[in-house]
């Protein structure tokens, strides 16, 4: 990822919360000259040893899984808020519009979680963290359709290996710039935009400090 240096995020604490957070996320790898994607929900965990694991499952019947590799990484996007940001709102008027997003990349090896106890176990920790009232009533649905579930789908775990983390907020614009655009899409319905607002005044506020 092209990240110019007042864009890049550091901060191993902000990568997290960033992907834990929007944790819709798209798993890349390639096999056989092409590209596959894959966008999956995933568990976004800190190890003991102060690694990062990421874990998820996709279905059984998607060739992309038989296509990892234990010596080949894979490519994790994590990417939601952006926004428009119109050159109106700059000081200058020799200026251009632009877009104000957050991407994170993480790579790592991924590995398989072949047995019956870890699938069970990936899916139950999947509802705590999305539903976890939703507990109660998988332990109530039929054995053989929760069988046929487990057999239909593939879970797996990563070790991030690097991680890249793209904050662009208008850090290379002035002051008033910044408050202008905070303003503009912080009056926006539209939750997207408002959630650059958010981002940019957290980034704002952690500066002046």
């Amino acid at each position: 990822m092209y990240i110019p240096k007042h864009f890049e995020e550091k901060d191993r604490s902000k990568l997290i919360a960033f992907m834990r957070e929007y944790n819709f996320a798209a798993i890349v790898n390639t096999a056989k000259k092409k590209y596959w994607a894959t966008h999956i929900p995933f568990l976004v965990s800190e190890t003991s040893g102060g690694g990062i694991l990421l874990r998820a499952h996709m279905a059984k019947s998607n060739p992309q899984w038989a296509n990892f590799k234990s010596d080949e990484e894979v490519l994790i996007i994590f990417q939601e808020p952006h926004a428009y940001i119109s050159p109106s709102l700059y000081e200058s008027k020799v200026s251009v519009p632009t877009w104000n997003y957050i991407a994170v990349h993480a790579y790592g090896l991924p590995k398989i979680l072949s047995s019956i106890e870890e699938r069970i176990k990936l899916l139950e920790e999947t509802f705590k963290v999305f539903e976890p009232k939703f507990k109660e009533r998988w332990v109530t649905l039929p054995d053989d359709y929760r069988n046929e579930l487990l057999d239909g789908i593939v879970a797996f775990e990563i070790i991030v290996t690097n991680i890249e983390g793209k904050f662009k907020l208008s850090q290379n614009r002035t002051e008033g710039d910044r408050e202008r655009i905070i303003e503009n899409l912080g009056e926006k319905k539209d939750k997207v935009k408002a959630d650059i607002a958010e981002f940019m005044k957290k980034e704002k506020d952690l500066n002046s400090k």
